[in-house]
């Protein structure tokens, strides 16, 4: 997937709530709106990068989209900011990419 667009990474969103990952787009923003369309919750939304070439390793995910910037949940920068979600996210894409 990362060759056919970006070369290095996939774009990918999760839905922390309904435990669903959409990935391969262009945008993030594709991505959010495909699973906002099929039920997700804006809240609920975070967008990623994933590194295949250091699968498994520390910058295997990378936490930076535009979606993610939400002064009203408290996040007010590209990365998401909360430690506790980082690490849901994290749990999630070890569960359903890494396994």
């Amino acid at each position: 997937m990362a060759e056919g667009r970006f070369g290095n990474l996939v774009k990918a969103v999760v839905d922390l709530d309904r435990e669903l990952i959409a990935v391969d787009a262009d945008m993030h923003a594709d991505e959010e709106a495909f699973l906002l369309g099929d039920g997700s919750r804006q809240s609920d939304l975070w967008g990623i990068n994933l590194y295949p070439d250091d699968f498994g390793g520390d910058s295997f995910i990378e936490f930076d989209s535009m979606i993610n910037i939400r002064p009203s949940q408290g996040n007010r920068s590209r990365s998401v900011d909360d430690p506790v979600t980082r690490s849901a996210i994290g749990s999630l894409i070890q569960r359903l990419v890494v396994a």
